[in-house]
């Protein structure tokens, strides 16, 4: 048979197994995975709206708060920025406990004012009526968003999200089979076990990468909804493009490359508890793990595809930071050959296994 033909065999498995992997109620959960980022930066995105729309309607000017100093009491600081977004004021208990407790004395006033300049968010503090304390800060900061992004991306998505994803797609591919007791339909088809392989692989890369792939590109694009009109312009003008097609890339790749292991998992093991918790083990301390042995995992190339490094806390302790830093990233075109180079060396060792596969549901 030629090559062709058995490409259309693959293709024709793919578009049978494709429906099966979408509505597989062993399937649903994976959609809430894929989705759970983009919930978070929805909520996000509505709450900046909404602060930035109620908090217009009381905005103060710039230049108003500019001239604000330290000292000036509370009504200095109305008469120069009119009325603020929230003041809250904590009066004094005064009690005189000159008989109860010797020099004793009085709590002072404390009063907390917030005004808005359409961008930032200026906090003031009084004690006894004097300004202590100003503060401006961004509403919604472009660079911070990016940042959490990034963890979220690279800590939940690519660690948890797609892992355990892939494990619930290709995992079930044919040992969902072999419980259903389906499988020996499939191996009545007249096509090669290869073929066979083939196709409910093609289904599953199919299914994982427009889940997990349009996933990381909702949240990125919810992330975006709320930031100011001229940043963002700015953005994608200089990188934006780049930045959500590597993302996407790593989404796809790490599908590809989790998902031929999870494969031959299912292939080769009946339980597939202990391979996910080997492999989340092995993917969660490539950090410390030495060179050669980084490169033996999927995680060490897809994470160098990401454009924007994590957030890691200075203050986490040591071991913390070594699991959750990244290692020295290698270039993004060896990143993308290590993961089709493992994915191809997987997929022909599950090959070699789906040939002296016997189907034996009385032990499943």
């Amino acid at each position: 048979m030629s090559d062709a033909a058995r490409l259309r065999q693959v293709w024709m498995i793919a578009r049978l197994q494709l429906m099966r992997v979408f509505f597989s109620k062993r399937s649903f959960w994976v959609y809430l995975l894929a989705l759970f980022p983009a919930v978070i930066f929805l909520g996000h995105g509505v709450e900046v709206k909404w602060k930035r729309e109620r908090w217009g309607a009381q905005k103060t000017s710039e230049a108003a708060l500019q001239s604000i100093r330290r000292g000036d009491s509370d009504e200095e600081v109305l008469r120069k920025a009119g009325t603020p977004v929230t003041d809250f004021r904590s009066e004094s208990f005064r009690r005189h406990r000159a008989h109860m407790d010797e020099g004793g004395g009085s709590e002072p006033e404390r009063r907390y004012m917030m005004f808005f300049d359409g961008a930032n968010r200026w906090d003031l503090r009084f004690e006894n009526g004097i300004l202590q304390n100003k503060r401006s800060r961004p509403l919604n900061d472009f660079d911070d968003d990016r940042q959490i992004y990034a963890g979220v991306f690279q800590y939940f998505y690519l660690r948890l999200a797609i892992f355990f994803g892939c494990l619930g797609i290709f995992m079930n591919l044919f040992r969902g089979e072999m419980l259903d007791k389906t499988l020996h339909y499939w191996f009545l088809i007249p096509v090669r076990r290869e073929v066979l392989l083939a196709g409910k692989y093609l289904a599953g890369l199919m299914a994982s990468v427009l889940i997990f792939g349009m996933g990381a590109v909702l949240s990125f694009v919810l992330m975006l909804w709320p930031q100011d009109a001229a940043q963002l312009s700015a953005f994608w003008q200089a990188e934006g493009a780049a930045h959500l097609f590597w993302y996407a890339a790593a989404a796809g790749l790490a599908c590809a490359g989790y998902g031929s292991v999870f494969l031959a998992s299912g292939l080769l093991l009946r339980n597939p508890i202990i391979p996910a918790v080997v492999i989340l083990a092995w993917e969660s301390i490539n950090g410390i793990l030495p060179t050669l042995l980084q490169k033996l995992s999927v995680l060490y190339y897809v994470q160098a595809l990401c454009p924007t490094p994590p957030p890691v806390d200075a203050n986490a302790p040591l071991l913390v930071r070594l699991l959750s830093a990244p290692a020295e990233p290698p270039p993004a075109a060896v990143s993308v050959l290590g993961v089709v180079a493992v994915t191809a060396v997987v997929l022909w060792l599950s090959a070699r296994a789906v040939r002296r596969l016997e189907i034996n549901y009385g032990v499943e």
